[in-house]
């Protein structure tokens, strides 16, 4: 364009009132609809705990969680140009070793990495779902053979 760094920065930030913002880092971006599914389902946890006061008790959560790898990036390079009334922008980690938790009322049951270069299909999650129905057997006998 033939004009100066300078120039440019001053028609940005005087002429069109822009400023530069690093990226808010966040785990995971979620569409709306994910949001509202979370809490749509959270809300229904919560209503069935209040219905039942042994409901939590049996409930095993798995966890899924990325160990992330952060982008070498520095704040100044992802920085964005924004005029003063946009939102901040997010920037979404790198993915790194992936492992799946199981946790119920008392704590953790089982865990397990995702082993380098496999991939998450049904076969994999059967044989997660297996190790699991064996760890939660070991775990706890007594609520095993109640069935509960």
């Amino acid at each position: 364009m033939s004009i100066s760094k300078t120039m440019c920065h001053d028609i940005l930030t005087e002429n069109l009132g822009m400023h530069r913002i690093a990226a808010k880092f966040v785990p995971r971006l979620l569409m709306n609809d994910q949001k509202q599914n979370r809490v749509d389902m959270s809300q229904e946890l919560v209503d069935r705990a209040n219905d039942d006061d042994n409901f939590l008790k049996n409930i095993i959560k798995r966890g899924e969680t990325w160990v992330h790898g952060y982008n070498v990036e520095t704040k100044l390079q992802s920085s964005q140009w924004v005029s003063k009334t946009s939102p901040r922008p997010k920037k979404s980690c790198q993915v790194g070793s992936h492992i799946k938790v199981f946790f119920d009322s008392e704590g953790v049951v089982h865990y397990e990495f995702l082993p380098q270069g496999r991939t998450v299909n049904k076969e994999y999650y059967l044989e997660v779902m297996q190790r699991l129905h064996e760890a939660v057997r070991k775990k706890s006998p007594d609520m095993w053979r109640e069935n509960r």
